[in-house]
Protein backbone atom coordinates (compact mmCIF):
# COMPACT_ATOMS: atom_id res chain seq x y z
CA UNK A 1 0.00 0.00 0.00
CA UNK A 2 1.39 3.42 -0.92
CA UNK A 3 0.86 5.95 1.84
CA UNK A 4 3.34 8.49 0.43
CA UNK A 5 2.00 11.12 -1.94
CA UNK A 6 3.02 14.61 -2.92
CA UNK A 7 0.76 17.62 -2.97
CA UNK A 8 1.43 21.20 -3.88
CA UNK A 9 -1.63 23.39 -3.24
CA UNK A 10 -4.69 22.50 -1.17
CA UNK A 11 -7.17 25.15 -0.13
CA UNK A 12 -7.93 25.45 3.58
CA UNK A 13 -11.56 24.72 4.36
CA UNK A 14 -12.93 26.67 7.31
CA UNK A 15 -16.59 25.88 7.86
CA UNK A 16 -18.76 29.00 8.28
CA UNK A 17 -21.20 28.45 11.09
CA UNK A 18 -21.39 31.54 13.15
CA UNK A 19 -19.56 34.77 13.89
CA UNK A 20 -16.43 33.56 15.67
CA UNK A 21 -15.14 35.93 18.29
CA UNK A 22 -11.46 35.27 17.64
CA UNK A 23 -9.54 37.40 20.12
CA UNK A 24 -5.98 38.57 19.57
CA UNK A 25 -3.44 38.28 22.40
CA UNK A 26 -3.57 42.06 22.93
CA UNK A 27 -7.19 41.80 24.08
CA UNK A 28 -8.13 41.20 27.67
CA UNK A 29 -9.09 37.53 27.62
CA UNK A 30 -11.66 36.20 30.03
CA UNK A 31 -10.03 32.88 30.80
CA UNK A 32 -12.06 30.10 32.48
CA UNK A 33 -10.64 29.14 35.86
CA UNK A 34 -10.49 25.52 34.68
CA UNK A 35 -8.68 26.22 31.37
CA UNK A 36 -5.42 24.63 32.52
CA UNK A 37 -7.16 21.24 32.86
CA UNK A 38 -8.45 20.87 29.29
CA UNK A 39 -6.10 17.98 28.36
CA UNK A 40 -5.65 17.63 24.59
CA UNK A 41 -8.37 20.25 23.98
CA UNK A 42 -6.35 23.00 25.63
CA UNK A 43 -4.89 26.09 24.01
CA UNK A 44 -1.15 26.33 23.40
CA UNK A 45 -1.20 29.62 25.30
CA UNK A 46 -2.09 27.83 28.56
CA UNK A 47 1.22 25.96 28.29
CA UNK A 48 3.09 29.16 27.31
CA UNK A 49 1.16 32.02 28.97
CA UNK A 50 3.77 34.62 27.94
CA UNK A 51 2.32 34.30 24.42
CA UNK A 52 -0.84 36.04 25.62
CA UNK A 53 1.13 39.28 25.74
CA UNK A 54 3.08 38.67 22.53
CA UNK A 55 2.13 35.70 20.35
CA UNK A 56 5.48 35.93 18.52
CA UNK A 57 7.68 36.16 21.63
CA UNK A 58 10.70 33.85 21.87
CA UNK A 59 13.45 33.47 24.44
CA UNK A 60 16.65 32.38 22.72
CA UNK A 61 18.38 31.97 26.10
CA UNK A 62 16.49 28.69 26.61
CA UNK A 63 18.71 27.03 24.00
CA UNK A 64 21.84 27.35 26.20
CA UNK A 65 24.46 25.47 24.18
CA UNK A 66 27.52 24.46 26.26
CA UNK A 67 29.71 26.87 24.27
CA UNK A 68 29.29 29.73 21.82
CA UNK A 69 30.98 27.51 19.25
CA UNK A 70 27.91 25.23 19.09
CA UNK A 71 25.87 25.98 15.97
CA UNK A 72 22.61 24.24 14.97
CA UNK A 73 22.65 22.49 11.60
CA UNK A 74 19.47 20.39 11.63
CA UNK A 75 16.00 20.63 13.17
CA UNK A 76 13.28 17.97 13.15
CA UNK A 77 9.91 19.30 14.34
CA UNK A 78 7.07 16.88 15.03
CA UNK A 79 3.96 19.01 15.50
CA UNK A 80 0.36 18.35 16.38
CA UNK A 81 -2.32 20.01 14.24
CA UNK A 82 -3.78 23.31 15.41
CA UNK A 83 -7.07 24.06 17.15
CA UNK A 84 -9.94 22.15 15.56
CA UNK A 85 -13.70 21.80 15.59
CA UNK A 86 -15.26 18.90 17.53
CA UNK A 87 -15.36 15.50 15.87
CA UNK A 88 -18.71 14.13 14.68
CA UNK A 89 -18.93 12.02 17.84
CA UNK A 90 -18.19 15.03 20.08
CA UNK A 91 -20.82 17.14 18.32
CA UNK A 92 -23.48 14.45 18.70
CA UNK A 93 -22.81 14.10 22.44
CA UNK A 94 -22.87 17.86 22.96
CA UNK A 95 -26.18 18.14 21.09
CA UNK A 96 -27.65 15.45 23.34
CA UNK A 97 -26.53 17.35 26.45
CA UNK A 98 -27.84 20.66 25.10
CA UNK A 99 -31.27 19.17 24.43
CA UNK A 100 -31.43 17.76 27.95
CA UNK A 101 -30.49 21.12 29.50
CA UNK A 102 -33.06 22.98 27.37
CA UNK A 103 -35.92 20.69 28.36
CA UNK A 104 -35.04 19.51 31.88
CA UNK A 105 -32.84 21.98 33.73
CA UNK A 106 -34.69 23.94 36.44
CA UNK A 107 -31.89 25.88 38.11
CA UNK A 108 -32.19 29.64 38.61
CA UNK A 109 -28.59 30.70 38.00
CA UNK A 110 -28.03 33.45 35.42
CA UNK A 111 -25.52 31.37 33.46
CA UNK A 112 -28.09 28.60 33.11
CA UNK A 113 -30.73 31.03 31.88
CA UNK A 114 -28.16 32.27 29.36
CA UNK A 115 -27.68 28.73 28.03
CA UNK A 116 -31.41 28.16 27.78
CA UNK A 117 -32.41 31.52 26.27
CA UNK A 118 -29.41 32.94 24.43
CA UNK A 119 -26.79 30.29 23.69
CA UNK A 120 -27.36 28.25 20.54
CA UNK A 121 -25.87 24.90 19.60
CA UNK A 122 -23.76 25.76 16.56
CA UNK A 123 -21.52 22.69 16.51
CA UNK A 124 -22.54 20.20 13.83
CA UNK A 125 -21.44 16.69 12.97
CA UNK A 126 -20.15 17.72 9.55
CA UNK A 127 -17.47 19.89 11.18
CA UNK A 128 -15.75 16.55 11.81
CA UNK A 129 -12.63 17.83 13.56
CA UNK A 130 -11.65 20.33 10.86
CA UNK A 131 -9.12 23.07 11.50
CA UNK A 132 -10.57 26.38 12.70
CA UNK A 133 -9.19 29.86 12.08
CA UNK A 134 -7.44 29.79 15.48
CA UNK A 135 -5.73 26.57 14.32
CA UNK A 136 -4.49 28.34 11.19
CA UNK A 137 -3.03 31.07 13.40
CA UNK A 138 -1.51 28.47 15.78
CA UNK A 139 0.72 27.15 13.00
CA UNK A 140 1.45 30.47 11.32
CA UNK A 141 2.63 31.91 14.63
CA UNK A 142 4.61 28.79 15.54
CA UNK A 143 6.42 28.95 12.18
CA UNK A 144 7.42 32.57 12.80
CA UNK A 145 8.58 31.86 16.36
CA UNK A 146 10.71 28.92 15.23
CA UNK A 147 12.26 31.08 12.51
CA UNK A 148 13.24 33.52 15.28
CA UNK A 149 14.59 30.74 17.52
CA UNK A 150 16.58 29.12 14.71
CA UNK A 151 17.22 31.86 12.11
CA UNK A 152 20.12 30.03 10.48
CA UNK A 153 17.91 26.98 9.81
CA UNK A 154 14.45 28.38 9.14
CA UNK A 155 15.33 31.08 6.67
CA UNK A 156 14.07 32.36 3.33
CA UNK A 157 17.20 31.04 1.66
CA UNK A 158 16.73 27.56 3.11
CA UNK A 159 13.05 27.49 2.18
CA UNK A 160 13.62 28.66 -1.39
CA UNK A 161 16.53 26.26 -1.76
CA UNK A 162 14.44 23.21 -0.86
CA UNK A 163 16.24 22.51 2.41
CA UNK A 164 13.04 22.64 4.49
CA UNK A 165 10.84 19.55 4.01
CA UNK A 166 7.20 19.15 5.02
CA UNK A 167 5.47 15.84 5.82
CA UNK A 168 1.91 15.44 7.09
CA UNK A 169 -0.83 13.03 8.02
CA UNK A 170 -3.59 12.82 5.40
CA UNK A 171 -6.23 14.16 7.81
CA UNK A 172 -7.61 17.52 6.66
CA UNK A 173 -6.71 19.25 9.94
CA UNK A 174 -3.08 18.15 9.55
CA UNK A 175 -2.82 19.06 5.87
CA UNK A 176 -4.33 22.47 6.59
CA UNK A 177 -2.00 22.95 9.56
CA UNK A 178 0.95 22.20 7.26
CA UNK A 179 -0.33 24.74 4.75
CA UNK A 180 -0.71 27.24 7.57
CA UNK A 181 2.85 26.65 8.80
CA UNK A 182 4.15 27.23 5.27
CA UNK A 183 1.97 30.33 4.93
CA UNK A 184 3.47 31.73 8.13
CA UNK A 185 6.89 31.60 6.49
CA UNK A 186 5.90 32.77 3.01
CA UNK A 187 3.94 35.71 4.44
CA UNK A 188 6.84 36.56 6.76
CA UNK A 189 9.21 36.81 3.81
CA UNK A 190 6.60 38.02 1.30
CA UNK A 191 7.21 35.04 -0.99
CA UNK A 192 4.63 35.04 -3.80
CA UNK A 193 6.62 33.61 -6.72
CA UNK A 194 7.19 30.06 -5.46
CA UNK A 195 5.13 27.18 -4.04
CA UNK A 196 6.48 24.59 -1.62
CA UNK A 197 5.50 20.93 -1.70
CA UNK A 198 4.50 18.77 1.20
CA UNK A 199 4.28 14.98 1.32
CA UNK A 200 1.49 12.92 2.87
CA UNK A 201 2.83 9.90 4.72
CA UNK A 202 0.31 8.07 6.89
CA UNK A 203 2.56 5.09 7.50
CA UNK A 204 4.79 7.38 9.59
CA UNK A 205 2.37 10.03 10.87
CA UNK A 206 -0.61 7.71 11.51
CA UNK A 207 1.33 4.58 12.41
CA UNK A 208 -1.28 3.66 15.02
CA UNK A 209 -3.77 2.79 12.25
CA UNK A 210 -1.34 0.33 10.68
CA UNK A 211 -0.08 -1.55 13.76
CA UNK A 212 -2.29 -4.64 13.81
CA UNK A 213 -1.42 -5.74 17.34
CA UNK A 214 -2.11 -2.28 18.73
CA UNK A 215 -5.45 -2.00 16.90
CA UNK A 216 -6.64 -5.44 18.04
CA UNK A 217 -5.18 -5.66 21.55
CA UNK A 218 -5.68 -2.06 22.72
CA UNK A 219 -7.59 0.27 20.41
CA UNK A 220 -10.49 -2.09 19.69
CA UNK A 221 -10.40 -4.07 22.95
CA UNK A 222 -12.78 -2.85 25.64
CA UNK A 223 -11.01 -4.71 28.45
CA UNK A 224 -7.78 -2.82 27.67
CA UNK A 225 -9.44 0.29 29.07
CA UNK A 226 -10.69 -1.29 32.28
CA UNK A 227 -8.85 1.21 34.51
CA UNK A 228 -10.56 4.11 32.77
CA UNK A 229 -13.97 2.50 33.04
CA UNK A 230 -13.47 1.74 36.74
CA UNK A 231 -12.49 5.33 37.46
CA UNK A 232 -15.43 6.72 35.50
CA UNK A 233 -17.75 4.58 37.64
CA UNK A 234 -15.94 5.42 40.88
CA UNK A 235 -16.67 7.92 43.67
CA UNK A 236 -14.65 10.85 42.27
CA UNK A 237 -16.44 10.90 38.94
CA UNK A 238 -19.81 10.19 40.58
CA UNK A 239 -19.35 13.30 42.72
CA UNK A 240 -18.69 15.37 39.56
CA UNK A 241 -21.91 14.22 37.90
CA UNK A 242 -23.95 14.76 41.09
CA UNK A 243 -22.64 18.31 41.49
CA UNK A 244 -23.42 18.95 37.83
CA UNK A 245 -26.97 17.67 38.34
CA UNK A 246 -27.37 19.91 41.41
CA UNK A 247 -26.23 22.96 39.46
CA UNK A 248 -28.66 22.19 36.64
CA UNK A 249 -31.51 21.31 38.98
CA UNK A 250 -32.11 17.84 37.50
CA UNK A 251 -32.24 14.31 38.87
CA UNK A 252 -28.90 12.55 39.34
CA UNK A 253 -30.00 9.79 36.97
CA UNK A 254 -30.17 12.24 34.07
CA UNK A 255 -26.44 13.09 34.19
CA UNK A 256 -24.10 10.43 32.85
CA UNK A 257 -20.30 10.48 32.67
CA UNK A 258 -20.63 11.09 28.92
CA UNK A 259 -22.73 14.19 29.62
CA UNK A 260 -20.12 15.50 32.04
CA UNK A 261 -17.49 14.97 29.33
CA UNK A 262 -19.69 16.75 26.79
CA UNK A 263 -20.19 19.77 29.06
CA UNK A 264 -16.46 19.94 29.78
CA UNK A 265 -15.78 19.74 26.05
CA UNK A 266 -18.25 22.55 25.36
CA UNK A 267 -16.41 24.77 27.80
CA UNK A 268 -13.06 23.82 26.22
CA UNK A 269 -14.15 24.25 22.59
CA UNK A 270 -15.88 27.57 23.22
CA UNK A 271 -12.68 28.88 24.79
CA UNK A 272 -10.20 27.37 22.31
CA UNK A 273 -12.18 28.34 19.19
CA UNK A 274 -13.93 31.56 20.20
CA UNK A 275 -11.83 32.74 23.17
CA UNK A 276 -14.90 33.12 25.39
CA UNK A 277 -15.57 31.99 28.92
CA UNK A 278 -18.73 30.07 28.13
CA UNK A 279 -21.62 29.64 30.58
CA UNK A 280 -21.01 25.90 30.18
CA UNK A 281 -17.83 26.37 32.22
CA UNK A 282 -19.96 27.23 35.26
CA UNK A 283 -20.94 23.57 35.56
CA UNK A 284 -17.52 22.75 37.04
CA UNK A 285 -15.27 23.96 39.81
CA UNK A 286 -11.53 23.35 39.91
CA UNK A 287 -11.80 20.05 41.77
CA UNK A 288 -14.27 18.76 39.17
CA UNK A 289 -11.86 19.78 36.42
CA UNK A 290 -8.99 17.93 38.09
CA UNK A 291 -11.08 14.76 38.22
CA UNK A 292 -12.10 15.01 34.56
CA UNK A 293 -8.49 15.79 33.60
CA UNK A 294 -7.36 12.65 35.43
CA UNK A 295 -9.99 10.55 33.68
CA UNK A 296 -8.71 11.81 30.34
CA UNK A 297 -5.09 11.25 31.37
CA UNK A 298 -5.98 7.69 32.36
CA UNK A 299 -7.38 7.10 28.87
CA UNK A 300 -4.27 8.51 27.21
CA UNK A 301 -1.99 6.59 29.58
CA UNK A 302 -3.60 3.24 28.85
CA UNK A 303 -4.47 3.83 25.21
CA UNK A 304 -1.38 5.71 23.94
CA UNK A 305 1.08 5.92 26.81
CA UNK A 306 2.80 3.68 29.34
CA UNK A 307 -0.19 1.41 30.03
CA UNK A 308 0.81 -1.21 27.43
CA UNK A 309 4.15 -1.78 25.77
CA UNK A 310 2.66 -1.89 22.28
CA UNK A 311 1.35 1.67 22.69
CA UNK A 312 4.86 3.09 22.42
CA UNK A 313 6.26 0.31 20.21
CA UNK A 314 3.66 1.17 17.57
CA UNK A 315 5.73 4.35 17.01
CA UNK A 316 8.90 2.42 16.13
CA UNK A 317 8.51 3.46 12.49
CA UNK A 318 8.45 7.16 13.45
CA UNK A 319 11.33 6.66 15.90
CA UNK A 320 13.54 5.19 13.18
CA UNK A 321 12.38 7.79 10.66
CA UNK A 322 13.57 10.53 13.02
CA UNK A 323 16.91 8.95 13.90
CA UNK A 324 17.67 7.98 10.30
CA UNK A 325 17.22 11.63 9.41
CA UNK A 326 19.37 12.81 12.34
CA UNK A 327 22.08 10.31 11.36
CA UNK A 328 22.01 11.45 7.75
CA UNK A 329 22.30 15.10 8.77
CA UNK A 330 25.14 14.25 11.17
CA UNK A 331 26.98 12.30 8.48
CA UNK A 332 26.61 15.08 5.91
CA UNK A 333 27.78 17.67 8.42
CA UNK A 334 30.79 15.57 9.44
CA UNK A 335 31.90 15.11 5.84
CA UNK A 336 31.62 18.82 5.14
CA UNK A 337 28.64 18.46 2.79
CA UNK A 338 25.64 20.74 2.80
CA UNK A 339 22.94 19.19 5.01
CA UNK A 340 20.19 18.32 2.53
CA UNK A 341 17.39 18.60 5.09
CA UNK A 342 18.19 21.52 7.33
CA UNK A 343 14.64 21.36 8.69
CA UNK A 344 11.95 18.69 8.57
CA UNK A 345 8.46 19.65 9.68
CA UNK A 346 6.19 16.66 10.37
CA UNK A 347 2.55 17.40 11.22
CA UNK A 348 0.38 14.79 12.88
CA UNK A 349 -1.82 14.20 15.90
CA UNK A 350 -1.69 13.95 19.68
CA UNK A 351 -1.82 10.23 18.95
CA UNK A 352 1.37 10.62 16.90
CA UNK A 353 3.32 12.52 19.55
CA UNK A 354 2.32 10.68 22.73
CA UNK A 355 3.51 7.16 21.77
CA UNK A 356 6.85 8.63 20.61
CA UNK A 357 7.29 10.66 23.82
CA UNK A 358 6.51 7.46 25.73
CA UNK A 359 8.98 5.42 23.69
CA UNK A 360 11.67 8.02 24.44
CA UNK A 361 10.84 7.78 28.17
CA UNK A 362 9.55 11.30 28.79
CA UNK A 363 7.01 12.05 31.57
CA UNK A 364 7.17 8.60 33.15
CA UNK A 365 5.98 8.40 36.75
CA UNK A 366 7.33 5.92 39.28
CA UNK A 367 3.84 4.55 39.87
CA UNK A 368 1.41 3.74 37.07
CA UNK A 369 -1.78 5.75 36.77
CA UNK A 370 -4.78 3.62 37.70
CA UNK A 371 -8.39 3.89 38.82
CA UNK A 372 -7.59 3.91 42.53
CA UNK A 373 -4.68 6.35 42.91
CA UNK A 374 -6.15 9.68 41.82
CA UNK A 375 -5.45 11.24 45.22
CA UNK A 376 -1.75 10.30 45.16
CA UNK A 377 -1.16 11.35 41.53
CA UNK A 378 -1.75 15.09 41.91
CA UNK A 379 1.93 15.79 41.20
CA UNK A 380 2.22 13.33 38.32
CA UNK A 381 4.50 14.03 35.35
CA UNK A 382 2.10 12.41 32.88
CA UNK A 383 -0.29 15.32 32.36
CA UNK A 384 -1.62 15.79 28.83
CA UNK A 385 -2.81 19.33 29.59
CA UNK A 386 0.89 20.26 29.81
CA UNK A 387 2.20 17.89 27.12
CA UNK A 388 -0.33 17.93 24.30
CA UNK A 389 -2.26 21.15 23.74
CA UNK A 390 -3.22 22.09 20.20
CA UNK A 391 -0.05 22.66 18.11
CA UNK A 392 2.08 20.74 20.64
CA UNK A 393 5.55 20.17 19.25
CA UNK A 394 8.65 18.09 19.86
CA UNK A 395 11.79 19.73 18.47
CA UNK A 396 15.06 17.82 18.05
CA UNK A 397 17.99 20.07 17.20
CA UNK A 398 21.46 18.90 16.18
CA UNK A 399 24.42 21.17 16.99
CA UNK A 400 28.01 21.13 15.77
CA UNK A 401 30.18 22.16 18.72
CA UNK A 402 33.54 21.83 16.96
CA UNK A 403 36.26 19.16 17.04
CA UNK A 404 33.75 16.61 15.75
CA UNK A 405 31.46 16.99 18.76
CA UNK A 406 27.75 16.89 17.94
CA UNK A 407 25.04 17.58 20.51
CA UNK A 408 21.27 17.06 20.45
CA UNK A 409 18.70 19.23 22.17
CA UNK A 410 15.06 18.30 22.73
CA UNK A 411 12.36 20.90 23.29
CA UNK A 412 8.70 20.22 23.99
CA UNK A 413 6.37 23.11 23.26
CA UNK A 414 9.40 25.39 22.86
CA UNK A 415 10.83 24.53 26.28
CA UNK A 416 13.91 22.34 26.85
CA UNK A 417 13.34 18.86 28.22
CA UNK A 418 15.98 16.50 29.56
CA UNK A 419 16.49 13.14 27.91
CA UNK A 420 15.60 10.40 30.42
CA UNK A 421 18.51 8.18 31.39
CA UNK A 422 21.22 10.77 30.78
CA UNK A 423 22.79 12.19 33.93
CA UNK A 424 25.67 14.27 32.58
CA UNK A 425 25.78 18.00 33.25
CA UNK A 426 24.70 18.72 29.70
CA UNK A 427 21.68 16.39 29.84
CA UNK A 428 19.52 19.08 28.23
CA UNK A 429 21.95 19.14 25.29
CA UNK A 430 23.90 15.88 25.50
CA UNK A 431 26.42 14.52 23.03
CA UNK A 432 24.59 12.92 20.13
CA UNK A 433 26.59 9.72 20.58
CA UNK A 434 25.41 9.52 24.21
CA UNK A 435 21.80 9.89 23.08
CA UNK A 436 22.24 7.06 20.59
CA UNK A 437 23.88 4.90 23.27
CA UNK A 438 20.96 5.66 25.58
CA UNK A 439 18.50 4.40 22.96
CA UNK A 440 20.75 1.67 21.53
CA UNK A 441 18.27 -1.16 22.18
CA UNK A 442 15.55 0.69 20.33
CA UNK A 443 17.89 1.70 17.51
CA UNK A 444 19.03 -1.90 17.06
CA UNK A 445 15.51 -3.32 17.42
CA UNK A 446 12.08 -1.69 17.69
CA UNK A 447 11.06 -3.14 14.34
CA UNK A 448 7.57 -1.97 13.43
CA UNK A 449 6.62 -5.10 11.48
CA UNK A 450 7.80 -7.43 14.26
CA UNK A 451 6.26 -5.43 17.11
CA UNK A 452 2.92 -5.10 15.35
CA UNK A 453 2.42 -8.77 14.54
CA UNK A 454 -0.35 -10.57 16.41
CA UNK A 455 1.69 -12.82 18.63
CA UNK A 456 1.10 -11.70 22.23
CA UNK A 457 -1.36 -9.88 24.46
CA UNK A 458 -0.60 -6.39 25.78
CA UNK A 459 1.67 -6.32 28.79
Amino acid sequence: MNFFRKFTVIHVLIIPCCVVNYVTPEDNLDIPSIAKYFNTKGRYEEVNPHLLKDILAVNTSILQPPSAQCQPFHLTAIIRHGTRYPTSKNAKEMQHLYNMVLHNATGEESWLREIQSQWRMWYTEDMDGRLVQKGVEDHKHLAIRLSKLFPSLISEEKLRGGFIKFITSSKHRCVNSTLSFKAGLTELWAITDQDFDHAINDSVMRFFDHCTRYVQDVDNKTSALSEINKFRQGPEMRRVTEKMADRLGVQYSLITQDMADAAFDLCAYEFAIKAVNSPWCQLFDEEDAKVIEYASDLREYWKRGYGYDINSKSSCILFHDVFNRLNKAASENKSGQQVTEAVTVQVGHADTLLPLLTLLGFFKDNVSLNSSNYATQTQRSFRTSHMLPYAANLLLVLYDCGAGELRLQALLNEKPVTFPGLSDQQASMPRYEDVKDNYSELLQGCDFETECQLFKSPA
